[in-house]
């Protein structure tokens, strides 16, 4: 009996056979903003491998809620802590890189973070930069198409993911 990681590979050979691609897998993003002068701003982050602008985003916990993994993530990768929307305002793929070489698709569900607190010292803040930006900068700076449209879309109207 096949179990843990060769189990996983097992089923991901067999959806291949069958559908001709891997299973996607499922990673959270926090959408971390607030108002300065009245005006949404956007923070993102630096990728470890690459250094390309992202929001802070990675794989939910067992049984854990999703909107309450991206508020994680962005605590871990960002610093960040404020009032996460339990509100998903979009989603978007992208092919991740493991550290195997190889790459799997990921669907990536966003949440609103209102941050009301940004550390000085955080778990990845070696290894990471991050910058407020913009809602059309942030938009300009992702490489994800899907992505620039949810950044873009939130900044018009933030508000509507708070009761």
């Amino acid at each position: 009996m096949l179990t843990g990681p060769q189990m996983h590979d097992h089923l991901a050979e067999r959806v291949r056979r069958l559908f001709g691609t891997v299973p996607m897998r499922l990673q959270v993003a926090a959408l971390p903003w607030h108002k300065r002068d009245g005006a949404v701003e956007i923070m993102l982050i630096t990728s470890r491998d690459t250094g390309r602008w992202v929001l802070p985003k990675g794989w939910p916990e067992a049984r854990e809620p999703l909107c309450v993994a991206a508020a994680r993530e962005a605590a871990e990768e960002a610093g960040l802590t404020g009032k996460v929307s339990p509100l998903e305002i979009g989603r978007y793929f992208y092919a991740k890189a493991l550290a195997s070489g190889e790459e799997v698709p990921c669907e990536v569900p966003v949440f609103p973070l209102r941050v009301e607190l940004v550390a000085e010292r955080w778990k990845e803040r070696h290894a990471r930069t991050r910058k407020w930006v913009a809602v059309a900068e942030a938009a300009a700076m992702v490489n994800e198409p899907d992505l620039s449209q949810i950044i873009a879309y939130f900044g018009s109207d933030p508000d509507r993911f708070y009761a």
